[in-house]
């Protein structure tokens, strides 16, 4: 099953009630399933916290449609639940940052005032110019677990769609911690489409993931060659915290990134950064300059 969160931008309802909907993509069309019940909601929450609804669905899927490409996407989750980030997942990007190959996942956290659905602007800030994009595979916890075993992790996906970890280079080397550079005001672009695990190969393995700035391929790999699997990242990450439906991972980065190129490579204002997975999509995002209160470009 394949989902998406938005609004339908030709709608003819009055702007301030044009709110996000549920859209079921059947081909090249979109069907709004908040519109056949309200019980679906504005975003995915309610059909990850009652999964009966998932089932309910399918039933939907001859209903009339909309192109999917009249769609403004909308975060999948409008309060997503932890967003726990795994970094040094691939071998050859640990190799081209310098690092050491780490013995357990090297985990961080984002606010959710750095992310921003595909689509919206990807801000470059005004106190840095090394704005940097990192494709990732990302995935929507759907239940409770503690101390999850490999076995049964993939029972707790409910779905996967695509992350730019846009990263703020120079912030992010100021300290051990790297909090600062993944946390900027709308870096982390997540979306658009959801697809439920059913769609994909065991675990998502084995698909192309690439980062595209028009005809310029900057990343190209595949998640075949991720060191922590995501069953194992679920289980690693569940034995110390309770992974709770709506929690969002992202599963680290192939190489390829803006700073290890000689010379670097930032991402531009004007510029159209994509990531793509096989299977999943494209997030598309426009990169801008961030503004000052008085409206003057930085």
């Amino acid at each position: 099953m394949r989902l998406i969160v938005g609004k339908d931008t030709k709608s003819q309802a009055n702007p301030s009630e044009n709110k996000p909907c549920v859209f079921l993509i059947q081909g090249e069309l979109a069907i709004n399933i908040s519109s056949q019940d309200n019980q679906f909601g504005s975003d995915l929450s309610q059909i990850i916290n009652n999964p009966q609804l998932l089932e309910k669905i399918s039933g939907y899927s001859s209903a009339p449609g909309i192109p999917v490409s009249q769609i403004q996407p909308s975060l999948p989750l409008q309060h997503p639940g932890k967003v726990i980030c795994l970094g040094l997942n691939y071998m050859d990007h640990i190799k081209e940052g310098g690092y050491k190959v780490p013995d357990y996942p090297a985990l961080f956290m984002r606010s959710h005032s750095s992310l921003m659905p595909a689509q919206a602007p990807m801000v470059r800030p005004k106190v840095s110019v090394q704005l940097d994009y990192e494709a990732e595979l990302m995935l929507i916890v759907g239940k409770h677990g503690r101390h999850i075993p490999e076995s049964k992790a993939l029972d707790y996906v409910f779905g996967y769609t695509i992350f730019n970890d846009g990263s703020v280079r120079d912030y992010q080397r100021k300290t051990h911690q790297w909090t600062p550079g993944k946390n900027f005001d709308n870096t982390g672009a997540i979306g658009p489409i959801i697809v439920t695990p059913d769609e994909l190969p065991e675990g998502a393995h084995g698909l192309k993931i690439e980062t595209r700035v028009g005809d310029e391929i900057l990343q190209s790999a595949n998640t075949s060659e991720m060191l922590w699997s995501v069953a194992r990242v679920i289980a690693e990450i569940s034995s110390y915290t309770t992974l709770e439906p709506g929690d969002l991972i992202a599963m680290g980065t192939p190489p390829g990134v803006g700073h290890a190129r000689s010379p670097a490579r930032w991402l531009e204002p004007g510029e159209v950064v994509e990531v793509e997975i096989e299977g999943i999509g494209i997030c598309a995002n426009p990169i801008i300059d961030e503004v000052h209160p008085k409206g003057e470009a930085s």
